[in-house]
């Protein structure tokens, strides 16, 4: 995620690292690179300038204290003002109402039918609430058959009504049927459709009208950098909606538009799609978001993904096997199971600060436990519980079940023992496992 942008705004404030002070010289000449960094990145001319004059002004307006060096005052700046740039404060989605309504809007092809399941499956897991999804794209039947593909994965219930012409006709009905039921949010997805196709633009805009719901989000690929930024001001001059989902921030985006939409529709980005799985899905925060730009990671998220991941229960059976010196394979392989339900391995080191970095060229799939689970696989169910069995021979026959070589299979034994001492010593230490609570 933003890796090409964040590299090169690195490297512009790299030039005020070991100056003795900030001066205008030194200032102007970082300030230029990393307007170069946001050209690059597809922000508009008018906004990088306005950032970076911003920049400049804190920057030589500042007093360097003797501790901070004025490189890590300049990072400062700038992660204050890329955080004002993008909205500074966290929105949050309105679902109040019974039900409440949320209406998506975009272009054909950003996303929106995906991007519907995942926030159905969002408020349902997340948020406890009963999740209705509505197929309102009546031009393409293909989005009908998506979207109720999509709702039975989430386990969430999509109302459709082939036949019928008019998504207005369909989402009053539904909404009688989502009140019937007892339904806390109903999701209406509508068709793609440009902002120059007055007769589509009617249509959503009656659409609002007629439902006259809680929330209208408006989705944009950011993939497409500045036209995004001018598709989100024609549609809102139309439908004046209240928030922007940013979707495909996983793919090879230049950054664009998650840095400049705000600023030019002053309308909040509260949601990014972070991969194709249907828990791909993150509340968008300004300051996070700044600081992963900045290579500084974004601990916080992580830690919050590992609070939705962990079970609390398996935590106390491991922390009990660790005191009795049992922890074994199979406690290592469902831990491994828990991280990878995390999401994307990539995402997740870049949240590590300084790791995002190292790895940036480094291809790291979602199969990297592969090998792993392939060598744990291939152990007996004696050998998995109790590791201390593991000679020379079971090793050979080991490697050769699983496909990989004696060598990596001595690599993964080693990996276990150093995690299984960690671990031990740290609950040693605490007397006690900190076990994180999920939140509510």
């Amino acid at each position: 995620m933003f890796e090409n942008i964040s590299s090169k705004i690195e490297k512009a404030l790299h030039t005020l690292r070991g100056k003795g002070s900030i001066t205008d010289i030194n200032v102007a000449e970082t300030v230029k690179e990393v307007r170069r960094a946001l050209l690059d990145a597809d922000v508009s001319f008018p906004v990088a300038k306005e950032f970076t004059d911003r920049v400049k002004k804190e920057a030589i307006g500042r007093n360097v204290i003797q501790s901070i060096e004025p490189g890590q005052l300049m990072v400062k700046i700038v992660h204050e003002e890329l955080t004002k740039l993008m909205g500074s404060e966290t929105v949050d989605i309105n679902i109040k109402g019974s039900p409440a309504v949320v209406l998506v809007a975009g272009l054909q092809g950003s996303g929106k039918t995906t991007f519907c399941a995942k926030l159905a499956y969002h408020l349902k897991n997340k948020r406890a609430r009963s999740v209705m999804l509505v197929a309102g794209d009546v031009y393409r039947p293909a989005a009908i058959n998506q979207l109720q593909v999509l709702g039975e994965q989430v386990g969430v219930p999509v109302f459709s009504k082939i036949g019928e012409n008019d998504p207005v006709k369909i989402a009053d009905e539904a909404l009688r049927d989502a009140r019937l039921k007892g339904i806390n949010v109903v999701i209406v997805d509508t068709a793609g459709r440009l902002a120059v196709d007055e007769q589509m633009m009617d249509e959503i805009a009656r659409l609002k009208s007629s439902l006259n719901p809680q929330e209208t989000l408006f989705v944009v690929d950011s993939m497409t950098g500045q036209d995004a930024v001018n598709t989100a001001k024609a549609f809102n001059e139309r439908i004046d909606y209240d928030g922007v989902v940013l979707t495909k921030l996983d793919g090879d985006t230049r950054g664009g538009a998650a840095l400049t939409i705000r600023h030019s529709v002053q309308k909040p980005i509260k949601f990014i799609g972070i991969g194709e799985k249907m828990d791909a899905l993150d509340i968008f925060h300004p300051d996070r978001m700044a600081s992963r730009i900045l290579g500084m990671g974004d601990v916080v998220s992580l830690v919050e993904r590992a609070q939705e991941q962990y079970d609390e229960q398996e935590a106390r059976k491991i922390q009990k096997r660790l005191v009795r010196n049992e922890y074994n394979y199979e406690d290592f392989l469902s831990q491994i199971a828990q991280v990878k339900k995390m999401g994307n391995m990539k995402d997740l080191i870049g949240m590590i600060p300084g790791l995002g970095k190292l790895t940036k060229d480094v291809e790291i799939g979602d199969d990297a436990f592969v090998p792993i689970e392939a060598i744990i696989g291939s152990m007996t169910p004696y050998e998995r519980r109790n590791p201390s069995c593991l000679n020379g021979s079971r090793k050979q026959r080991i490697a050769a079940g699983s496909g990989r070589t004696i060598q990596e299979v001595n690599r993964i034994v080693k990996q276990f023992e150093d995690t299984r001492k960690i671990m031990k010593s740290v609950s040693s230490k605490s007397g006690k496992m900190s076990i994180p609570r999920r939140r509510h």
